[in-house]
């Protein structure tokens, strides 16, 4: 398939409670889909919730208490990738046949991962990608991927893969994902400032895909009321404010940046603009300089800990 309809889904989750904000997901995929769409894209760590604002109690040199308690919560508030809030999801996918993916904060024991999760409605999961490289105080809360989970997914929709908020500022990451064929580069994201856009609409020109970047609109009325925000405790603050688009591979935007609410873009796309537009840059190909610079990525898995014998 070729000509299709995406959609990015612009949305609040339901913060520390994964299985409602799982469900949520699953009506907004059948809306998309009712919509024509076959793909969906949803923003960061939307199962799990960004904790905008939040310090978890960790000046330099100390923990607090209460640090512990929110870390606490907030782990409790985390995804197993075999539990009941991904089956919601993919129950969904399968009804509609959508391709979801969809940001989680994924629990692996002690550790939680910014992930972002693919699910196939004829496959269910299919794969995931670990954030790489948290940002400021996300690494106090986030562990860090490895080269192990940087997929790109051969579909009839075209090559899928995510590269998740400020990793997108990473030139070897992004290099790595054109170097897979990228066609559709998934986006999820926690930045709702202006020059985001600017982003992402350079990345789709330097690797001639469209993009895909979904972002939260929510405000701070929907936390609990005892959620610590350096932001503010009025109800009707917003805390991101959206700003989700779509990009064609010559830059073009077809739809958004939108910053009016929660809300589902949409746009018509047709896979045979990526090869139009690597008629005169393609950034591992022809307009490469392989004998000036090259790339060297480890995929291995890095384990904590490896049994032998």
């Amino acid at each position: 398939m070729t000509q299709y309809k995406t959609a990015v889904v612009q949305s609040a989750s339901v913060p520390f409670d994964p299985l409602a904000s799982a469900e949520k997901a699953a009506r907004l995929v059948r809306e998309a889909a009712a919509a024509g769409a076959r793909l969906a894209v949803f923003p960061e760590v939307f199962l799990g919730g960004y904790p905008k604002g939040a310090s978890f109690g960790a000046p330099v040199g100390l923990r607090k208490p209460e640090g512990r308690d929110a870390f606490r919560r907030y782990h409790d508030g985390a995804v197993d990738l075999d539990g009941p809030e991904l089956a919601v999801i993919a129950e969904a996918a399968a009804e509609t046949g959508l391709f979801v993916v969809i940001g989680a904060l994924e629990r692996d024991g002690g550790t939680l991962y910014c992930s972002a999760l693919f699910i196939d409605g004829a496959n269910g999961l299919v794969g995931k990608h670990r954030k790489l490289m948290p940002t400021a105080a996300e690494r106090l809360i986030w562990g860090f991927g490895d080269g192990s989970t940087l997929p790109v997914f051969e579909t009839s929709l075209g090559r899928i893969g995510a590269v998740i908020c400020w990793e997108n500022y990473m030139p070897a990451l992004r290099l790595a994902m054109y170097d897979k064929g990228i066609s559709i580069y998934c986006a999820p994201t926690a930045d709702d400032r202006d020059s985001w856009a600017a982003t992402m609409r350079h990345i789709a020109l330097e690797g001639r895909c469209y993009v895909l970047s979904a972002c939260q609109h929510i405000t701070r009325g929907v936390f609990p009321a005892d959620y610590e925000c350096a932001l503010g405790d009025a109800p009707d603050t917003v805390l991101m404010r959206g700003g989700s688009l779509i990009v064609s591979p010559h830059g073009e935007l077809l739809a958004g940046p939108d910053f009016s609410g929660e809300t589902i873009l949409y746009a018509d796309i047709d896979l045979g603009e990526v090869v139009r537009g690597k008629y005169d840059f393609d950034v591992v190909g022809h307009y490469a300089r392989p004998d000036v610079f090259r790339l060297i990525v480890d995929e291995a898995p890095k384990a904590a800990v490896v049994r032998q014998g």
